[in-house]
Formats: structure tokens, C-alpha cells, sequence
């Protein structure tokens, strides 16, 4: 009877310690949650951010707070997020290609692409390439042209290395033969003053800063499959006789062993968010292509993508065969 006793009473306990656990999914968030991006403030992960910022604190019933950790072109903000506590309280944007590109090209950035816990897909921006207003370069044509005769004298700047504009700009030296510079910032908002002020020829940037900067720039070419509405006068370079589609999608990220029911609750908060009427005005304003992918949907792009990105790079030689 003292067995059957002692035997009920570790049943009893183990379902409290299970029934526990579920609650405590259930009841997050029950504080602040830090919500870090890895790329100066202006850039397009900031700017998403700020959008979702206050809806997000709705949802949620706790504030969120936006935090910095920019380095090594978004590399030392995954790192510390891959060792941060896994409890739903330390998430972090992350970006394709550069999550895929950089365990390829680096080696050991100090995380790998699928120790990422991903959350939710929020937007994608295609690469796009602008110069100043009074730039010579009135077209592709009239920059590919000067280009070719001066190799390595036209530079092109861009977000991080081992990102979507470096590989954009990659991609072009190769469809095009010519041979431009290029230049990495620590982030788009970085990057803008250095077009404005004449630092750089051109930016590799993304179609987001098409929409800002009308006025300022002129876009030669987007490379996205076909036009977006909000661009309509700039030509893909398809169009324009170059195979070049590419960009970056944005979304956010846990740390690895994130309860599967936390993660939810934010994946289920950043779908609302996503959804407002409100904040999807903002993005198709501000030249964000929203998306609506979920933890399963978001981890399946990732895998794909980085098979599709080993072959690109291995082509292009920016990673030994």
C-alpha cells in the first residue's frame, strides 16, 4: 500500500511539473521582451521593427523593447542569440541570405544558419540599383558601358558582406562583365549617407530605398522577377537583358530550445500585426513585399534557400567546390 502510495504521488507529481510547464506557455509573455536587430538604426530591419513596435505590445500585453547589437554585418547579433536564454524574451530579426551566406563564406561566424529557432517571415525587398540624382550614369546601360572600360574604379556600397547586396552586386560583375567595388556597410542606414554624400558610386540597396529616396536617387534596375507597383518606372534587369533575381527576406528569430508553445505565441502575435490594415499600408508604401510565413513555413524557406545559395556562390567561386 506504501508503494501504490508513493507510486501515485510521483504520477501526481510528474503531471503538476507537465501541467506547469503548459501554464507557463499559456501565461507568456509575463514581462518585457527584447527584441534585437542586428543592423544600424534606418536600415530596413530597423524600420520594419519600429512598425510592428506598438501593435506588437498590444498583442502581446508586455512592452517591447528595441534594442542594437550591430556587428559583423549582422553575425555578432546571432551569435549572442544562439546562447541567449531560451525562454521567448530574447528574440532577434534575422535576414536571408546573409544567415545562409555567412556560415558558407565565413566558416564559424559563431553561429549556424539552422541554430536559429525561427518565428515568423515578415517582408522581402529585392535588390536595387541606385545612383544620385545627378549621377552621369542615366541608365544601366550608361553604367554597365563605364564600367567595363574602367574595371575596379566604380564602387558600389551595400549592407554587410555576405548579404543579399553583395551578392547582387556578385551576380552583376558576373552577368555583365565588368568588375565593380564593392563596399559593405554595417547596414542600409549607413549606407545611404555615403551614396548622398559621393563616398560611393552607386548602392546595391534594396527596393525599400527606391521608395524613401525618390528624388535623391535615381534606380537603374530592381531585380525582382517582374516590376513592383510601387517602382513601376524602374526596370527589372531582366528586362534590361541580365538574370539577376535576388534580395533579402526579413523575419525574427529565437534562440535554440525556445518552447515550441512560445514560439507560437509570438509567431501568433507577429500574424496579427502583419495583418493590421495599418501597418500593411506602411510596408507597401515603404516598398516592403509583406509575407506571411509561420515557424514551419519560415524553416522550409531557410532550408531551401540555403541549398539554392551553396550552388549560387559555388558558381560565382565565392566558396571552395
Amino acid at each position: 500500500m506504501k508503494r501504490l502510495a508513493i507510486g501515485f504521488l510521483a504520477l501526481f507529481a510528474t503531471l503538476a511539473l507537465v501541467g506547469g510547464g503548459a501554464a507557463g506557455a499559456a501565461g507568456f509573455p509575463t514581462k518585457r521582451i527584447t527584441y534585437n536587430i542586428c543592423f544600424n538604426p534606418g536600415g530596413e530591419s530597423d524600420i520594419t521593427a519600429r512598425f510592428q513596435e506598438q501593435p506588437l505590445k498590444k498583442v502581446l500585453g508586455q512592452d517591447v523593447n528595441i534594442n542594437y547589437k550591430i556587428g559583423g554585418g549582422g553575425a555578432l547579433c546571432w551569435s549572442e542569440l544562439v546562447t541567449a536564454k531560451p525562454d521567448g524574451y530574447t528574440i532577434a530579426g534575422h535576414n536571408l541570405p546573409h544567415i545562409a551566406l555567412q556560415p558558407l563564406e565565413m566558416g564559424n561566424p559563431g553561429y549556424k544558419t539552422l541554430d536559429l529557432k525561427n518565428i515568423y517571415m515578415f517582408e522581402s525587398t529585392p535588390n536595387l540599383l541606385l545612383v544620385r540624382n545627378d549621377s552621369p550614369y542615366k541608365t544601366l546601360k550608361d553604367f554597365v558601358e563605364y564600367a567595363k572600360k574602367n574595371p575596379g574604379a566604380v564602387t558600389a556600397g551595400g549592407s554587410g558582406t555576405s548579404s543579399a547586396n553583395d551578392l547582387g552586386t556578385t551576380m552583376l560583375n558576373k552577368a555583365a562583365g565588368i568588375q565593380l567595388t564593392y563596399v559593405p556597410f554595417s547596414g542600409t542606414g549607413s549606407a545611404i549617407p555615403a551614396l548622398l554624400g559621393s563616398h560611393v558610386t552607386a548602392l546595391m540597396a534594396y527596393s525599400t530605398m527606391g521608395t524613401q529616396y525618390k528624388g535623391k536617387f535615381r534606380a537603374l534596375a530592381i531585380a525582382s522577377e517582374s516590376r513592383m507597383d510601387v517602382l513601376s518606372d524602374v526596370p527589372t534587369f531582366k528586362e534590361q537583358g541580365y538574370d539577376i533575381v535576388e534580395g533579402a527576406y526579413r523575419g525574427v528569430a529565437a534562440p535554440p530550445g525556445t518552447p515550441d508553445e512560445v514560439v507560437k505565441v509570438l509567431a501568433d502575435a507577429f500574424d496579427k500585426v502583419m495583418k493590421d490594415p495599418d501597418v500593411k499600408k506602411k510596408m507597401d508604401q515603404n516598398g516592403f513585399k509583406t509575407e506571411f510565413m509561420g515557424p514551419e513555413a519560415s524553416l522550409a524557406l531557410v532550408k531551401k534557400k540555403m541549398v539554392e545559395y551553396e550552388v549560387i556562390m559555388k558558381e560565382l567561386g565565392r566558396i571552395k567546390k
